[in-house]
């Protein structure tokens, strides 16, 4: 089976990480065609999966944009398109798994006569899409042999707006245990390396939460700074990510706010990093806090393999990782007071914390293995070969 799939980002995201591992069983005869130059073609590279960048000219047009920002960009797409289709050829099936490679793919499949397989990462609400965009995915989408949705949450707000049910399928991503198991053993001693680094000098706090994401208002860095200043002194707030997409006014609200509240001794910027199982490890707590319903939350099972105890807003696919009391806590999203009242019961009772940590990571290895994952995957796409053929 040859594959070609696409994706719109040079970034390293989520929903990229979830491409590279499907990719990687494909590697053989297919190809990762990436509309940008950047960490996941490199990613890509380094994991000897074929990448080819199809543009030098970025695709403009937003999860916001109206009709006008799209047809602005027409002229970027067409060139995008008719190589694209030429490509696909050579292929048995077009996967797309982003908004933008949905586009393309599409019509792509369309001119080509290669069947569409699209692998949704998002919930397609107001909340993150606007009303034409939310129009155009689901248009194309209903084309597509099968739509890959990340999580029930993302079908159902798929099927909601529009999308057909008969083609979607619920398929979670998937990881390898091996890569978070080994550090579940060392949490002391990347805590103590973690404690010694110069941007941590005061006193070594007796409780650590980390925050693993990209900085963006509806990812919630600011409800976990707010719940800091109802936790007691000893609590700080690790948090590891960057401003990806043009999101640098919201880190200067992060830091005015910090300043507002007398915090900045109990917030630290790690920025980008490459070493989260580590970090991770090193936490004593790590906070999900997304605003908006989150598709997924890769970190809420990667927190989970690592052996530490995860708290999460309870909303979209977050809801279902986790079964409360039990293999973490969920909050309300937005609630920095409800947030604060886990930090504090999680620090009352480590021993507690510990079982649920435990009883998550057993769990997880179980129901996010790759392997497992990748099978169904592969048997879904053997399956639309089948028909079209």
């Amino acid at each position: 089976m040859k594959i070609l799939f696409l994706d719109q980002s040079g970034k390293l995201g989520g929903a990229e990480l979830c491409l590279a591992d499907i990719a990687q069983q494909f590697q053989s005869n297919s190809l990762v065609g990436v509309f940008a130059e950047g960490a996941f073609p490199d990613y890509l590279r380094k994991r000897h999966i074929p990448v080819k960048i199809l543009t030098d000219q970025p695709l403009q047009v937003q999860k916001a944009s109206g009709l006008l920002a799209g047809l602005k960009s027409l002229n970027r797409l067409i060139p995008l398109i008719t190589q694209v289709t030429h490509l696909s050829k050579q292929y048995d099936l077009i996967y797309a798994n982003t908004q933008k490679a949905l586009v393309v793919g599409a019509i792509a499949s369309i001119l080509s006569r290669r069947p569409l397989v699209y692998h949704l990462h998002d919930i397609v609400s107001p909340e993150h899409f606007s009303a034409t965009n939310r129009r155009i995915i689901i248009t194309l989408a209903n084309r597509a042999a099968l739509v890959i949705a990340n999580s029930q949450a993302s079908r159902d707000a798929f099927m909601k707006a529009g999308g057909r049910g008969d083609r979607v399928h619920v398929v979670y991503n998937g990881f390898r245990p091996e890569d978070y198991g080994p550090y579940v053993d060392k949490r002391e001693y990347f805590r103590k390396d973690l404690l010694s680094t110069p941007q941590i000098v005061d006193q070594p706090p007796s409780f650590v939460v980390g925050h693993f994401s990209r900085l963006s208002p509806w990812k919630g860095q600011h409800v976990l700074i707010d719940a800091l200043q109802y936790c007691p002194d000893n609590v700080i707030a690790l948090l590891v990510g960057d401003a990806l997409f043009g999101e640098q006014d919201y880190v200067q609200q992060l830091y005015q706010q910090i300043k507002t509240l007398n915090l900045e001794h109990r917030v630290r910027f790690f920025g980008f990093r490459s070493d989260i199982p580590q970090l991770m490890a090193a936490c004593d707590l790590v906070a999900h806090t997304s605003t908006a319903p989150e598709p997924f939350g890769r970190v809420i099972v990667e927190a989970m393999l690592c052996g530490t105890p995860v708290v999460a807003a309870a909303a979209g696919g977050a809801a279902e990782l986790i079964d409360h009391g039990q293999t973490g806590w969920l909050t309300p999203p937005g609630n920095a007071q409800k947030l604060a009242d886990i930090i504090n019961i999680c620090q009352s009772y480590p021993s507690q914390s510990k079982v649920c940590a435990q009883q998550a990571q057993i769990q997880a290895r179980q129901r996010f293995d790759l392997e497992g994952i990748n099978l169904n995957i592969k048997s879904l796409l053997s399956g639309v070969v089948k028909t079209h053929y």
